[in-house]
């Protein structure tokens, strides 16, 4: 455990040891901690900004700050496959909306939801980039992420189909 900290250690928190015994009395390091933070539990709980806070000494209000300025942090756990579908000008254009539908009435979620059985979460996105392969959706798991390109409502609800038989193969 954090051998400079004057907390008492937390068995939830064990595999975050190492960063905040890097990191906790560096200054400016908050949003590498939190980062690697959602990297090991995937996402930041309160219980884990509070923690973080005890070990840090910043107060849980600037962290929760940080955490809900930039987009890049989650404070809420996701599927296993995180569909993040482009809404920007190059695939609205060519239909990212039909694309988005698709996926809300195929798996019966919104934007920021998770199904019932955990297996998706989808997130609308600004830009991925890839505008000349437009409508484009990336599912991001835990082994990396994945582009599809040039989206059909066919074709999208064929992926989601083949991610979750394959999520099944491997119970």
């Amino acid at each position: 455990m954090c051998t400079n900290c004057k907390i008492e250690p937390d068995a939830r928190f064990e595999e975050l040891a190492p960063v905040l015994e890097k990191y906790a009395k560096v200054p400016g390091s908050l949003i590498t901690i939190l980062q690697k933070t959602q990297a090991i539990y995937g996402y930041l709980s309160l219980d884990a900004i509070n923690y973080i806070a005890a070990v840090t000494g910043i107060a849980p209000a600037k962290i929760y700050g940080v955490a809900t300025f930039y987009a890049q942090f989650r404070l809420q756990p996701v599927g296993k496959y995180l569909l993040m579908i482009c809404q920007g000008t190059a695939c609205h254009v060519n239909g990212s909306e039909s694309i988005g539908e698709a996926v809300s009435e195929h798996l019966n979620i919104k934007d920021g939801e998770t199904t019932e059985d955990g297996l998706f979460t989808l997130n609308y996105v600004a830009c991925l980039g890839c505008c000349s392969l437009a409508p484009v959706m990336m599912v991001q798991t835990g082994d990396g992420d994945e582009t599809y390109s040039e989206l059909t409502k066919a074709k999208v609800v064929k992926i989601i189909d083949e991610l979750r038989n394959k999520a099944q193969e491997v119970q």
